[in-house]
This record gives structure tokens, sequence and C-alpha cells, in this order.
């Protein structure tokens, strides 16, 4: 199974929210491209998070100096990010892909991370509480809906809102994977009880 995970902005939980579903799944974890914090990115933070003794942490296929949008970020480096040099990493494993931003944030002139999305991916979309999360999430969906994009399910980060989610829930028609409250910290032991709590619902995707 090959999970991607996006969010329907930046700054929205999509790295906690891989991290616990890779230690569900005791899956491999990539992060095709990370834009900034490279001492402290992404990938870094998985490794920390994670117990499990099976999961591998493949290298990003761009790594950008700039906390910027890739396009941008790119640019300042003095590259051009091009989709042929983003090559899947193989593995017999669960795979577990996350995305940079949202899903159309620009990767260069004419492709968005959208576009990172192949055809035997399933996406996992994360939705955080906050005045427009309802719109940012319905047009994710959306926009995954129209590219014939298959959705797994939805992820909530934020302590619970019933409004909220009964409502998108009502409307996108996907399942609800699980609900990432607003702890105080995370660490090992947090992602371990997340993941499983989440661990049954991502076995039946």
């Amino acid at each position: 199974m090959k999970l991607f995970i996006t969010g329907i902005g930046t700054d929205v939980g999509k790295t906690i929210a891989s991290a616990i579903i890779t230690e569900a799944l005791e899956a491999d974890y990539w992060k095709p491209i990370q834009a900034g914090d490279l001492d402290n990115s992404d990938s870094h933070k998985i490794k920390r998070y994670i117990s499990n003794p099976k999961t591998t942490i493949f290298p990003n296929s761009y790594a950008l100096k700039t906390p910027a949008s890739p396009h941008l970020a790119a640019e300042l480096d003095g590259i051009a990010i091009s989709l042929e040099n983003i090559k899947e990493p193989k593995t017999k494993n669960h795979l577990v892909v996350e995305g940079a931003g949202g899903v159309f944030v620009p990767l260069n002139a004419t492709n968005s991370v959208i576009d990172l999305i192949q055809p035997d991916y399933k996406v996992i979309v994360v939705s955080r509480h906050y005045l427009g999360s309802i719109n940012h999430t319905l047009l994710t969906i959306e926009a995954l809906k129209n590219r014939g994009i298959a959705i797994a399910g939805i992820v909530f980060n934020g302590n619970e809102n019933n409004p909220t989610e009964s409502i998108i829930l009502q409307k996108i028609g996907v399942q609800m994977i699980g609900r990432i409250e607003d702890e105080p910290y995370f660490d090992k032991n947090v992602i371990l009880e997340y993941a499983d709590r989440f661990r049954e619902n991502l076995l039946k995707l």
C-alpha cells in the first residue's frame, strides 16, 4: 500500500500525521521535496518520532535550502525541479509519501504537488480546524476527485469540532481515519499511542 499524505495548506500537521501512519503500518517513509530546515527536516522528525525497527526513511529527491514554496526555493538554489528526477524508492514495504504544503503548491512553472501523486497512491488529507478550513478541505477534496485520484480518508488535526467535522464528512463522502488532538508535545510514546488508535482503519484501506 502506498499512501500520499497531503494537507489543506501549510502547517496543518502533515508530518505528525505521517509519523503516526508510518508507525501504525511500520511503513517506509519518503518526502520527495524538502524546502528549508535541512538540519531538522521532516525526515529527521519522522526518525525521532517512530519506534519500530522496520521503517526505512528514504532521502529527498530535492533538499532545498529556503523555507518557501518549492518553485521559489529551487530558483534560489539555482536549480529547477523536474518530475523526471523524482523517482519513487523501491520497497516491498508499505510506503508513506509526504507532500509539501497543499495540492496546488507549485513545483515549477508547470507542475504542482498534485502531480506527484501516482495512479497507485491512495491519498490521506490532513485537515486542521481554523476559520476557513471547511472551504480549504472541500476544495482539496474536489481537486483530487477531479483528477480521478483515490482518496483513502481524512485525518482531523485539532480538538473535536463537531459542526466542522460533520459537514465536511457529509459533503465529501470519505471516511475519517482518526483525529489528532492538540497535544502539549509529541514524542515516540505519544506517536505510538496514536498509531495504535489509527491502525485498524488504516489496515482497512
